[in-house]
C-alpha cells in the first residue's frame, strides 16, 4: 500500500510561546513529529519585540531542546537534516525589529540557528514596509544593507508580511533565492496577507519557494473547509510554478490564548482585530492532505518536493 505522507516532512514555520522560560506548550511539539515532521522551524521573535525580547527566547528554545536530545535536535547545517528519527529544529524571525538598527546581529541569529528573517511584519520598519501599509515606499537603503548581509551570513530572506513593492525590490536585489514562507494565492481568496500570481511566479524565477499555510483567515471564508482549501491553494501555486518552488509552513500556533493576546494588544500591526474564532490547519491533517494530492494525481517525486525537497533547496543555496 502507498504512503500518503512521505518519509520526511519540513514544515517551514510554526508558533510556541514567545515567552522565555515557558515549557507549558513546548512539549506539544511532539504532535508534529508524531504527525510525520521530521523538521521544523520555531518562530522566536516578531513584530514589535525588542531584539533583547528575540534574543531571550531563542536562548531559552535552544536551552529546552538541547534538553531533550531524546526527541530533538538542533540543525545547523543541510547535512543535519532528517539524520535520525528526532525531530529536528530551526528557528525564524518575523520581522526585521528583530535586527534593530545593528546589521551584526544577523550573523549573532544564525550562528545560533535563525534560518529565515522577514523583511517586514505588516506594518514598516527600518528595512521597508509590510502587506497592511497603505504607501508602500519600497525598500529602504537599510533594507538593500540588511538584505546583503543576510545573503553573505547565509541567512534566507523572507517577504512574507511584507508590501507587494518592497517584495518586488527585494526580490531585486538579493543575490540569492528568497522565500515567502507562509503567503497564500491572492488570486484564491483575497485578504492582503495573501500574494498575486506575478509575485509567486517572481518568485519562483528567482529559485524561490512558496510556502502554504494553514491559518483559515488567508485560506477561506468561515465555514468552508480549511483542508480542501489548503490543498487548493497548494495545488494553484504548483500549477503555477511546479512542485520544486512551493512547501508547506502550517504556522501552526500552539498557544492559542497567547495569538488572540497579541492580536488585541497590537491592534495597529494587525489592523482586522481578532478573528471571531481561531481557525488552524493542524499537524494531525498533514496525512489527509497528502492523500487529497494524490488523489489530484500527484507521484511520490512531487509531494517530496512539497514536503521536504524546496526548502532544502533553497537552504543548500543560502545556508552556510
Amino acid at each position: 500500500m502507498t504512503r500518503a505522507l512521505p518519509n520526511h516532512i519540513w514544515d517551514n514555520h510554526a508558533c510556541t510561546p514567545l515567552r522565555a522560560g515557558d515549557d507549558v506548550v513546548l512539549p506539544q511539539l511532539k504532535r508534529a513529529r508524531d504527525a510525520g515532521v521530521s523538521t521544523i522551524s520555531l518562530n522566536v521573535g516578531c513584530a514589535e519585540q525588542t531584539p533583547e525580547r528575540h534574543f531571550q527566547v531563542l536562548s531559552w528554545f535552544r536551552q529546552w531542546i538541547k534538553a531533550r536530545p531524546e526527541l530533538y535536535r538542533l540543525i545547523e547545517t543541510t547535512a543535519d537534516i532528517d539524520t535520525d528519527e528526532r525531530l529536528g529544529v530551526c528557528f525564524d524571525i518575523e520581522g526585521a525589529r528583530g535586527v534593530g538598527n545593528e546589521l551584526d546581529r544577523v550573523e549573532r541569529y544564525y550562528d545560533l540557528g535563525v534560518r529565515w528573517m522577514l523583511i517586514a511584519y505588516n506594518r514598516e520598519n527600518l528595512a521597508g514596509y509590510g502587506c497592511y501599509d497603505e504607501d508602500d515606499q519600497g525598500l529602504k537603503p537599510f533594507g538593500r544593507e540588511l538584505v546583503a548581509e543576510m545573503n553573505r551570513a547565509g541567512m534566507v530572506v523572507c517577504l512574507s508580511h511584507t508590501g507587494a513593492r518592497t517584495a518586488r525590490d527585494t526580490l531585486a536585489v538579493s543575490s540569492k533565492p528568497v522565500i515567502f514562507s507562509h503567503s497564500n494565492c491572492a488570486s484564491l481568496h483575497a485578504h492582503k496577507r495573501n500574494i498575486s500570481d506575478d509575485m509567486i511566479r517572481a518568485c519562483a524565477a528567482q529559485g524561490g519557494v512558496i510556502g502554504i499555510t494553514g491559518i483559515g483567515d488567508f485560506l477561506c471564508a468561515p465555514g468552508e473547509d480549511m483542508i480542501d482549501a489548503f490543498v487548493h491553494h497548494l495545488d494553484h501555486a504548483v500549477q503555477l510554478i511546479g512542485p520544486e518552488h512551493v512547501g508547506v509552513s502550517l504556522d501552526y500556533v500552539y498557544d492559542r490564548q497567547e495569538l488572540l493576546d497579541y492580536l488585541t494588544s497590537m491592534a495597529q500591526t494587525f489592523p482586522d482585530g481578532p478573528p471571531p474564532e481561531i481557525r488552524m490547519v493542524a499537524p494531525e491533517d498533514l496525512p489527509e492532505i497528502a492523500s487529497q494530492l494524490r488523489a489530484r494525481g500527484y507521484d511520490d517525486n512531487a509531494l517530496e518536493q512539497i514536503f521536504r525537497g524546496s526548502w532544502l533547496q533553497v537552504a543548500q543555496a543560502n545556508w552556510r
